[in-house]
């Protein structure tokens, strides 16, 4: 697994820490859950969440796309 160095105040590392520990899981753990309530997503699972989209709202390629990215904002925004 690629390793990544990052520079944090120590206000957000210690935040971080606080935050990972409360849920019991490791600090890569945390930015990893983190990631992925962000829609941030390796291509594969982009593409499989098209696919399920396109299967329950039978819709055309594009059509589907549109939607993803939509629903992809929403789950974003604050």
């Amino acid at each position: 697994m690629p390793r990544l160095t990052i520079t944090l105040t120590e206000a957000r590392h210690r935040a971080l820490k606080q935050a990972a520990a409360r849920r019991r899981m490791s600090i890569a753990a945390r930015i990893e859950e983190s990631l992925e309530q962000s829609g941030i997503r390796d291509l594969e699972s982009a593409a499989a969440l098209v696919a399920r989209a396109r299967a329950a709202a039978d819709l055309s390629a594009e059509e589907a796309v549109l939607l993803a990215e939509r629903e992809s904002r929403a789950a974003r925004a604050p």
